[in-house]
Order: structure tokens, then sequence, then C-alpha cells
């Protein structure tokens, strides 16, 4: 009770302190509304100005009414709940309502001239209904500390801290937890890549439209300092991207992105279950009952425990090497961006061949292509269609001829959307997503979910 009321009591006085600053300007900063949207890596702003530290306050909420139907064919699992027989592959009993609301808080503050700190807090979410931190960066696009050089100034950028790291282009269109303004959809992607490690970046901006991306993390969703030599890899990861950003003419923008991220030993690596918010179809094709890790007892589903629902992990916890490409065009009103993505890993607990030292890597890849189009005076209204498939050896643990099966899953999401003002969303989606391949001994076999969700967010 105590923490509690500490954290309404910091969050009243943060607030007073940003109505009266009348929400102060950060510099090389990307906005979390309307004016974020199709803003990839944050600007960089050269010729920004300085005139003392100013600190910033922003939130970001989102509310969910969820209709969907789900199905499967698998058959029946006997298993024991609360002493009565039941079935494993039971589907969990959905009915339409409301999914509980989203929020963020976000602090950022300009510290110096090109100098900017973030910190970025869940305030409730799906798998964390409590307050808890994201993560926060130094963001250094300047050095007042030597008189700015103008080779960093114009050039060059460096972030430090513990932050989401810069994978891929699909990252900055994503729903994260109560920020959902830069996703025209309700659904984030099948294979969700987006982690929260601890390391930095070096940017290089060239004015040719150009940019490069090296980064180097700890590999982890947290830190780690226990001396477990031998029994506890702790390789860093690195990732790298190049992209070419122009706007060609005033109706016309092109923007081509690589990415790659590896990583060749760690005890938990988590750029495909990274996202500890958890997911937006809540409950979809997950069981009435499941067992907690290291349990012994079945319990009943709940949307915290099983927060992932509608997402496939390929399960690259100890070793992964993946690489994403990403086009963008925007021509007037119309935009077109796609994703490509390969990854090839596995985790040191799938299953070996015998005699074998570690397991035998798999293969995951993922396709998207997605259309917006956005009319009205200010894009105000938009209408859009995603569709997007995952296959592979997505699961250690479905074989086929004592290998790995091939296995897909894919997803239709159609979405229409208003912004009655610049920080306030209302968006409608349809969603059709469809499980291929699976086994009839699996709950997802010929698994099928459908239907309507409403979301309405708001952000500043």
């Amino acid at each position: 009770m105590k923490s509690a009321k500490l954290i309404v009591s910091t969050l009243a006085l943060l607030l007073a302190a940003n109505l009266m600053a009348q929400q102060a300007k950060i510099s090389n900063w990307r906005p979390y509304g309307q004016e974020g949207i199709n803003v990839f890596e944050a600007p960089k702003e050269a010729d920004a100005t300085f005139d003392g530290l100013k600190v910033r306050i922003g939130g970001s909420f989102t509310q969910q009414y969820q209709a969907l139907e789900h199905s499967n064919n698998a058959t029946y699992d006997t298993i024991s709940y609360r002493g009565k027989p039941a079935n494993a592959n039971e589907l969990y009993a959905l009915a339409p309502g409301f999914n509980l609301a989203s929020a963020n808080l976000y602090i950022d503050a300009q510290l110096a001239d090109g100098i900017r700190v973030a910190l970025e807090n869940y305030m409730s979410s799906r798998h964390h209904s409590e307050f808890w931190v994201k993560g926060g960066y130094i963001q250094i696009d300047k050095l007042p500390m030597f008189n700015n050089p103008e080779w960093f100034t114009k050039y060059l950028r460096v972030k430090i801290g513990h932050f989401q790291v810069n994978y891929g282009d699909q990252q900055f269109r994503r729903s994260d937890n109560g920020n959902t303004m830069y996703n025209p959809f309700v659904g984030n992607y099948i294979m969700d890549a987006f982690a929260t490690e601890i390391g930095g970046e070096a940017y290089l901006f060239l004015p040719s439209g150009f940019m490069g991306m090296v980064g180097v993390t700890n590999g982890l969703i947290g830190g780690n300092i226990q001396d477990l030599t031998g029994d506890d890899p702790r390789a860093p990861s690195v990732y790298a991207k190049l992209a070419y950003d122009k706007q060609v003419s005033q109706d016309l923008r092109f923007r081509l992105s690589g990415s790659v991220y590896m990583n060749s030993g760690v005890s938990r690596n988590t750029l495909y279950a990274g996202d500890r918010a958890g997911s937006r179809f809540y409950m979809a094709l997950e069981p009435a009952y499941y067992l907690p890790r290291g349990e012994t007892a079945y319990i009943a589903a709940d949307a915290a425990g099983l927060a992932t629902s509608g997402r496939v992990s390929p399960g690259f916890s100890s070793e992964v090497t993946s690489f994403m490409i990403n086009p963008f065009i925007k021509y007037k009103g119309l935009e077109v961006f796609g994703t490509f993505e390969q990854s090839k890993g596995m985790a040191y607990t799938d299953p070996k061949a015998e005699g074998a030292e570690k397991p035998d890597a798999r293969t995951a890849t993922q396709v998207a292509v997605e259309g917006i189009y956005r009319f009205l005076p200010n894009e105000q209204v938009f209408v859009g269609a995603r569709y997007q498939q995952v296959s592979g050896e997505l699961n250690a643990r479905i074989l086929e001829n004592g290998a790995p099966k091939d296995l897909s899953v894919n997803r239709l999401e159609v979405s229409a959307g208003w912004f009655p003002i610049k920080n306030l969303l209302l968006k409608a989606s349809y969603i059709d997503q469809k499980y291929n391949d699976f086994p009839s001994s699996n709950i997802l076999s010929e698994g099928e979910f459908h239907g309507f969700m409403v979301e309405a967010a708001l952000a500043f």
C-alpha cells in the first residue's frame, strides 16, 4: 500500500511539473501521437537549439473491445483438474467483452544541447498489471562538453542504456502496450521481434538519406552478474542496420532497410519473446486449463498467465541469427510496407540427437505485406489490410520422421481508423488467423480464430 501511495504521489508531482512546463520541447525525439506515425529512427536534428534543462511527461492509453471466436480439431488429452478428468486440448470459453486497459508513462528530459534521456514505463498491461519499468536510455546527438564538433553534430549519434533494440523496421509500426498510435492494426506480427536489452548503439546519418547503425548488448532481457562459468553462457548480441530513406518528391517517399541480429550463446535470449506486456488477442486458441511452469497441478487459464495468444515464438532462446528486410513506399495517402524475415537458432533445452553436444538449429521464415490508404485533411482517416505468414520448424518437439515438422500460421487483418485529433485514435479490425499442419495431438490442430476488435487510444 505504501508503494502504491508513493507511486500515486510521484505521478501527481510529475503531472503538476508537466503542466507548469507546458510540454517542453525535446530534440531528436519521436512524438507519441499521430505526428510519430511513419517515423522510424528518431530524427537527427543538427540545428536544434538548447535553452536549459527541460522535462516532458507523456502518456499513452488504450482500451479494447474484443469479439473473437476460436475453434480447433485436437484429440482429447486427459488431465486432472481439481481431482476430476478434464481435456488439456479444450479451448478457453471466449465471449465478447472489454480487455484490461493498458497504459504507458513516459519521462523525457533534455539534459544538455543534443543530449536527452528517456524513461519508459508500463502502468498497466496484460502480463503485468502492476507499474513497472520497460527501460531507459541516454541519447547523444551533440558533444557540448567538446564544443559541439561539427562532424558529430551532423552525422553521428550514440545511444546507451536499457532499450528496445533497433532490429528491423516493423518494430516502429507495432503496438507497445498502451501506445497503439503507430500501428494501423490491432495485432502485432505473428513472430514478434521485440527485445529490451542493455548495451549501446552507434549511428551514422548521411545527407544522401543513408543511415547505418551497429549495436552491442548483453543479449538478455535484464542484467546478470552471477559467475556460473561453463553452465551459464553469456555471449553478447551483435546487430546492425543499413537503411536508405528519401523524400523523393513532395508526394513520394521511399525507404528500404536491412537488419541483422546475432547471438552465439546465451542463457535466455528473448528476441521473439521479449514483449512482457502481452498480445492483443486475449485467450485466442488458449486452453481452458494449463500447467504453470514449475507446477504439478493444472489451473484455470487466465489472460496474465497465458499472455502471448496469437503469437508464435520459435523458441530460439540460446542461439539465434536473424535478418529482416523492410521496404516502405508512401505516395500521397497510400502506404505499402513489407517484411521478409528469416531466423535460425535453437534452445539448449531442445531435443538433441544421441551423443550430440547440442541440438540442431531450426529455421523460421516470416513474410508480411500491408497496404494503408490515408485520406481527408491531415490524413485523419485510414483503411488498410495486412497479410502475413510464418512457416518453418517452429516447434522443436513437433516431429515428423524424427525431425522438427514444418508448420505454418497465417493471418489476414483488415482495419479502419479515425483520428478525431492528433492525440486520439479510434480503430476497428477484422482478424482471421489459421494454424496449419499441427498434429491432432496439439491444441493448435486445425486451429482458427476470427472476429472483430475495436480499439480506442490516446497518446501525448
